[in-house]
């Protein structure tokens, strides 16, 4: 896992995600998850190349059941791209990076 690339749990989700002052890219993934692991070092290339435009964050949903129930994640991976707290962009299977990067362009300013 890339050191530009952070673990949320119940207890750093707020933080991390919500009060964020950058946009913040939330992967809902799972380790049994084949498409999870196959969009996961497009992620880490993403968050070495952004890291002061946007947090790249992921949440095992096996360990977050509250975190996506909440956001009723049903599909992994799904990616909710949070902007002050607000979800304005869900993505949902996995994605090569340029299509990724084209989704995310208008909040990497």
């Amino acid at each position: 896992m890339s050191a530009n690339i952070i673990q949320i749990t119940g207890e750093n989700w707020q933080n991390e995600v919500l009060d964020s002052k950058i946009p913040v890219l939330v992967d809902f993934w799972a380790e049994w998850c084949g498409p999870c692991r196959a969009i996961a070092p497009i992620l880490e290339e993403l968050a070495g190349e952004t890291t002061d435009k946007l947090k790249i964050v992921k949440v095992n949903v096996d360990n977050n059941h509250q975190i996506a129930g909440d956001f009723g994640i049903r599909s992994i991976p799904t990616l909710l791209l949070f902007k002050d707290g607000v979800v304005q962009q869900q993505m949902v299977g996995a994605m090569n990076k340029a299509a990724l990067k084209n989704k995310l362009a208008s909040y990497l300013v």
